[in-house]
């Protein structure tokens, strides 16, 4: 009998979509956004406000937020980069924002244009626009340690610095830290190791999640060396699609449906419906037809021994 649930949070409609040439869409980002809402799906990240002239295949994400919140039960987020972002964010409805602070100062100058000093003095702001909210109205406020695990750019990024800016976020105001494997450097060692760095630093309650990438073939392993330590969040995208345009050769998040066939197979309870899975599979390779979407066991399909309870 399944007794764990894991929270499988799908960041397609953000991640996946802001690192391909094509433009979904705003109707089939619906369509999809619902398909994966009936399959199981019960945090989706729709979208991130940011200038449409920067990232123009996110132009629509007001237009999502309030399509998803008519969703019950759905945890609709979206990614800040700054104050700006969050005032949208919170006009629109989302009930989650996360503000990406990259590890890495290089990879932050390229990605948000803005030195570690300058992102921590925007978390300030945004938690302070948070507090002035009635409690019901306010989002939940994620820092995502971006390039935690190393840099296309700089290379290593030391721990320390990582814990380091763990602490800066909560103390700036975040409810929590997430780390993030943006160009899959992490191997399972690094991150057992870097997850009790940050534990021992700000508490395991202020750090469920993890998103990694599947860049060289490592997704998986990871995500299960984080699982066996403890973590119940973790970030998918459907079809693999996603990666940081910021950051050179950063491909690859962890496939949804490998997540989720791992997961269940393991008897943890993620409250995904395969079969609801591919069809929302289905809807996202229909609108986007010249886009490659990846996956084994969409690929190979289920085995005769898999049953889903």
């Amino acid at each position: 009998m399944k007794t764990t649930r894991i929270t499988v949070s799908e960041v397609g409609p953000r991640d996946g979509l802001q690192s391909i040439a094509s433009v979904m869409p705003t109707d089939a980002k619906k369509r999809w956004i619902s398909a994966l809402y009936d399959a199981g799906l019960r945090e989706i990240e729709v979208g991130s406000f940011v200038p449409a002239a920067v990232l123009p295949q996110l132009a629509d994400t007001r237009e999502l937020v309030e399509h998803a919140r008519t969703l019950p039960g759905l945890t609709v987020a979206v990614l800040v980069p700054n104050l700006r972002g969050a005032e949208a964010a919170v006009t629109a409805g989302a009930h989650k924002v996360t503000i990406p602070l990259s590890c890495s100062e290089t990879h932050s100058l390229k990605n948000v244009r803005r030195t570690h000093a300058q992102m921590l003095d925007e978390v300030r702001a945004i938690a302070r626009l948070l507090g002035s909210l009635p409690p019901s109205q306010r989002p939940h406020f994620e820092g995502g340690l971006s390039t935690a695990f190393g840099c296309t750019l700089e290379g290593l990024v030391p721990p320390r610095r990582v814990v380091e800016l763990a602490e800066a976020l909560i103390a700036a105001g975040c409810d929590e830290v997430g780390l993030s494997d943006t160009t899959g450097y992490a191997d399972p060692a690094q991150v057992r190791s870097l997850l009790r760095a940050v534990w021992a630093a700000v508490g395991r309650e202020r750090l469920k999640g993890i998103h990694l990438h599947n860049t060289r073939g490592l997704g998986l392993a990871n995500a299960l060396a984080a699982l066996d330590l403890g973590i119940t969040t973790l970030d998918a995208s459907q079809g693999g699609l996603g990666g940081c345009p910021f950051a050179p050769g950063a491909s690859g998040n962890i496939v949804t449906e490998d997540l989720v066939f791992m997961l269940e197979a393991m008897g943890l309870d993620t409250g995904i419906d395969f079969a609801g899975l591919l069809a929302a599979r289905a809807v996202l390779a229909a609108a986007l037809p010249a886009e490659p979407l990846y996956g084994m066991v969409p690929l190979a399909g289920l085995p005769k021994t898999f049953v889903q309870t």
